[in-house]
C-alpha cells in the first residue's frame, strides 16, 4: 500500500521506546523492504532507540523516501543527542518523580533505607506492578480494564473452592483457575470486538458481574465470605514456593513476586520494542482504522492484550491465595484504578499508542514507596490518597510536557 493511500489520522505519529513504530513495520514489511512511494519505517523517531509518541508512525501519511529526501534528508538519519533521545522517553518524568519521592523520604524517615524497609517497598511495588504492566500493555493499545482489581480475586477463588471441594491437588486447581482466568480475558476482548462498543463499558459489566459472582459463589459454597484454608492440602508447599515464597539476598528477604515483576517488566519490554506484535500494538493505539487498513490483525491484536492481563491477573491471585492460604471474596475493588494509576504516572496515555513496559513498573515503584513511605515517616496514613492523587495529576501534566519538548525538538 503507498503512503499516498494511507492518510494520518489526527496526532498520529512514530511512537519507540515509548511509542508506536511505522505502519510498514506494524504490518509486517520489514523496513529494508520499504521503497520509495512506500509508507516509510518510523523507527527513527519512534522505533526502538527512539524517542516514542502515541499512535501509528507519522511517516504513516507522508509520501515515500523522495519526498523525504526532498525535505532535507531522511530524518531516521538525523543525529539525535542523548539529551532529546532522554526526553523522548515516555517514563522519564516517572523517573524523576521516582527520585524526588525517594529522596524525601530518605531524608525525613530514618528507617526508609533500612534494608528491610527496602524488600518492603519492593514486595508492595511488585503486587502492584506485575497488573500495571500488563494494564500498561493495553492502553499503549488504546483500551482500558476495570475488571482487573476483581478478576485478581476470582483467579485465587477458583484455584482455593476447586482444589479444596474436589480434594484435589492445589496445582490442580491452578491450572484449572488459569483457563477460567484467561476465559474471562478472551470474554473481554471478543466482547470489545464484536460488539464495537467501548472498553470502559465492556470491562465495567465485567467488573459489576465478577464482584457479585466472587461475593455469591463464595457464600452459596463455603457459607462465608472467606473460602476454607488450603495449607494442608497437598503441593500447598511447591505452590506457594513458585507463587509466595521469600528470596534471602544478602541481609534482605525478598519476595518472589518482585522477580515475577521484573520478568513481566523484561517480557513486555522486548514484546513492545522487538518484536511485528510490539509494533501492532502501538499501531492499533495510535489509530486502528489507519492501522487495520496497512494491514495490522487489530481484532487479534486487542484480544490478546486482554489475554496479557489475564495472564497477570493469574498471577497476582495465585500470590494472594499462597500467601495467606485463604480468599476474602469482596477484596479487589478499587485495585483497577491503582493499576491504570500506576501506568499513567508511569507515562501511558489515555487516548493509546504510547508509553512503556517500564514506565508502568516505576509507576508502581512509586506508589510501593509513599504507601510505606508515609508509615515509616508516621504520618497519619489517611494522606496515603491525596499524595497518590497528586503525584497522578503532577504525572500527567509533566508527561504531557515532555512530550510536547521531543516533538518540538524533531
Amino acid at each position: 500500500m503507498t503512503a499516498a493511500s494511507t492518510p494520518t489520522p489526527p496526532g498520529a505519529s512514530g511512537a519507540g521506546d515509548g511509542g508506536g513504530t511505522g505502519t510498514a513495520e506494524a504490518a509486517g514489511v520489514p523496513a529494508g523492504d520499504a521503497k520509495a512511494g512506500t509508507t516509510a519505517d518510523a523507527k527513527a523517531p519512534g522505533g526502538p532507540g527512539g524517542p516514542g509518541s502515541s499512535g501509528t508512525a507519522d511517516t504513516a501519511g507522508r509520501t515515500g523516501q523522495g519526498q523525504g529526501e526532498a525535505a532535507g534528508g531522511d530524518e531516521r538519519l538525523v543525529h539525535r543527542s542523548l539529551l532529546q533521545r532522554l526526553l523522548g522517553r515516555p517514563e522519564l518524568g516517572a523517573v524523576v518523580g521516582a527520585i524526588a519521592v525517594f529522596v524525601v523520604f530518605s531524608v525525613i524517615a530514618d528507617s526508609f533505607l533500612r534494608a528491610s524497609s527496602l524488600s518492603t517497598i519492593l514486595y508492595a511495588s511488585s503486587t502492584l506492578g506485575i497488573m500495571a504492566v500488563p494494564v500498561a500493555l493495553l492502553m499503549i493499545g488504546g483500551e482500558f480494564d476495570l475488571s482487573t482489581g476483581v478478576m485478581v480475586t476470582s483467579s485465587s477463588l477458583v484455584s482455593s473452592m476447586f482444589s479444596y471441594q474436589m480434594t484435589a491437588n492445589v496445582w490442580v486447581g491452578v491450572g484449572v483457575s488459569l483457563l477460567v482466568t484467561l476465559g474471562l480475558g478472551l470474554f473481554n476482548g471478543y466482547m470489545l470486538v464484536r460488539t464495537k462498543l467501548p472498553s470502559f463499558i465492556i470491562t465495567l459489566g465485567t467488573f459489576l458481574m465478577l464482584t457479585g459472582l466472587n461475593l455469591g459463589l463464595t457464600k452459596l459454597i463455603s457459607r462465608t465470605v472467606t473460602t476454607k484454608t488450603i495449607s494442608d492440602m497437598e503441593g500447598f508447599s511447591s505452590a506457594k514456593a513458585v507463587f509466595a515464597s521469600e528470596l534471602t539476598i544478602g541481609s534482605a528477604d525478598i519476595q518472589i513476586t518482585v522477580v515475577w515483576w521484573l520478568a513481566l517488566v523484561a517480557l513486555a519490554t522486548w514484546l513492545l520494542l522487538r518484536t511485528k506484535a510490539g509494533n501492532w500494538i502501538f499501531a492499533v493505539g495510535g489509530g486502528q482504522h489507519t492501522a487495520r487498513a496497512v494491514g495490522v490483525p487489530v481484532a487479534r491484536t486487542k484480544i490478546g492484550l486482554y489475554l496479557g492481563v489475564a495472564l497477570g491477573a493469574w498471577i497476582s491471585g495465585q500470590h494472594l491465595l499462597f500467601n495467606y492460604a485463604v480468599v476474602q471474596s469482596g477484596e479487589g475493588v478499587g485495585n483497577e484504578l491503582i493499576y491504570i494509576a500506576a501506568a499513567v504516572i508511569g507515562g501511558c496515555l489515555l487516548t493509546g499508542g504510547y508509553g512503556s513496559a517500564v514506565g508502568a513498573a516505576v509507576g508502581a515503584f512509586i506508589f510501593g514507596m509513599t504507601s510505606k513511605g508515609i508509615v515509616y515517616a508516621q504520618w497519619e496514613a489517611d494522606w496515603f490518597k491525596f499524595f497518590l492523587g497528586a503525584m497522578l495529576l503532577v504525572a500527567v501534566l509533566l508527561n504531557a510536557y515532555i512530550r510536547k519538548r521531543a516533538e518540538a525538538n524533531r
